[in-house]
């Protein structure tokens, strides 16, 4: 089955966006043309559900995974502290980073590097369906040293990539998390890295803080965090640090990418996470980093995280318990057995995906190892 062209979608400003479709008909089709890419089956607009298991294998430590289908979410301007490589499957994404929409079709990567900010929607009626894998800067590093000749911090340089072979080593890898296949899927990671620094790899700019605006922002940053729980207004914050409110706002924007509110609650959503893992009920986790309430943290951990924190924490707990558990194979995605995938609508409570979801065709044994392709 031939497949549509990524290069149809229209940017934010006015031109084409990079590797992705803005058509909006219907959902172009992913091919076989990668390994493990997706011949689809479904049409994502007859369902109205959405569903997503965000989770972490035991094998992939400090690496999170993320399989999804989305309708009608809106990711707010967030930032991660790992990368994001998100193979699109099925639909149009269409995310803001670096100043323009960036649109995102079937066999496509979006590529984020960390503490970058950016948003995320549907850019289709149909909305999209994708897998995602957030390895840590340091994995980066250190397979960019061994394999390939970057120079400074690794990153990515475009933030979409049209590429559907690397799509389809991001599918075989959550494929292989799920089936509890280590071997596979550590090394069709390392291949999928490997392969995405070499085509669209560079050196990360480094974020400038010598000027003054940048030492201001800096100064402010450090208060907030301090203070998270019970941050200062903006014109308190600003005379504390001596200066104007419009000034600190500036500044804060120019080197953070997003003014101070936002900040502060994409960093709360980030110590959410942390105190999760360790053990924090979600309510618990809310009031300790400022959020009135629980449906307080609930509205925006699932708006940055793109899971409700009690999903995301059972998921982990999944992990912890894992050393006797059989993992499901991940057939499952598309034969309705798979506990951990949830509903991200108005609920906490896990719920088994629709029928109609197809599992990634392929197996990580059919990929050869050379990250050239």
């Amino acid at each position: 089955m031939p497949r549509r062209s990524g290069r149809t979608g229209r940017s934010g400003t006015g031109g084409r966006g990079q590797g992705g479709t803005g058509r909006r008909g219907k959902a172009g089709r992913a091919s076989a043309a990668g390994p493990g890419t997706v011949a689809d089956t479904e049409d994502v607009a007859g369902s109205g559900q959405e569903r997503a298991r965000h989770w972490q294998y035991p094998e992939l430590p400090g690496v999170d995974l993320l399989r999804a289908r989305y309708v009608e979410k809106i990711f707010v301007r967030h930032t991660h502290e790992n990368f994001v490589i998100a193979a699109v499957a099925e639909g149009v994404e269409v995310f803001h980073h670096g100043g323009a929409d960036q649109y995102v079709g079937p066999g496509s990567l979006a590529l984020v590097n960390p503490d970058t900010p950016h948003t995320g929607r549907a850019g289709v009626p149909e909305g999209w369906r994708y897998g995602a894998v957030y390895p840590s800067p340091d994995m980066v590093a250190g397979i960019a040293a061994e394999t390939t000749t970057l120079r400074g911090t690794p990153g990515f340089s475009r933030p979409v990539l049209d590429d559907p072979y690397a799509a389809g080593l991001v599918h075989q890898v959550l494929r292989a998390a799920e089936e509890g296949n280590a071997l596979a899927a550590d090394t069709l990671l390392r291949v999928a890295v490997t392969r995405l620094l070499r085509l669209n790899g560079g050196p990360l700019p480094q974020r400038a803080v010598r000027t003054a605006g940048g030492r201001l922002a800096a100064r402010a940053r450090g208060v907030l965090d301090e203070r998270m729980a019970e941050p200062p207004t903006l014109e308190r914050l600003a005379a504390d640090l001596g200066t104007s409110s419009f000034a600190l706002l500036r500044a804060f924007r120019d080197t953070y990418g997003m003014p101070p509110h936002t900040w502060l609650t994409d960093a709360r959503v980030r110590r959410a996470r942390r105190l999760l893992d360790a053990g924090s009920t979600p309510a618990e986790a809310a009031v300790a980093v400022g959020f009135t309430d629980q449906p307080h943290l609930n509205r925006h951990f699932s708006r940055i995280v793109g899971v409700p924190p009690g999903a995301y924490q059972r998921e982990r707990k999944n992990v912890q318990d894992a050393g006797g558990r059989l993992l499901v194979p991940s057939d499952a995605w598309h034969n309705r057995q798979l506990p951990q995938t949830y509903a991200v609508d108005k609920t906490e409570n896990p719920t088994r995906p629709s029928s109609a979801t197809p599992s990634e065709s392929g197996s990580p044994s059919d990929c050869p190892v050379s990250p050239s392709g």
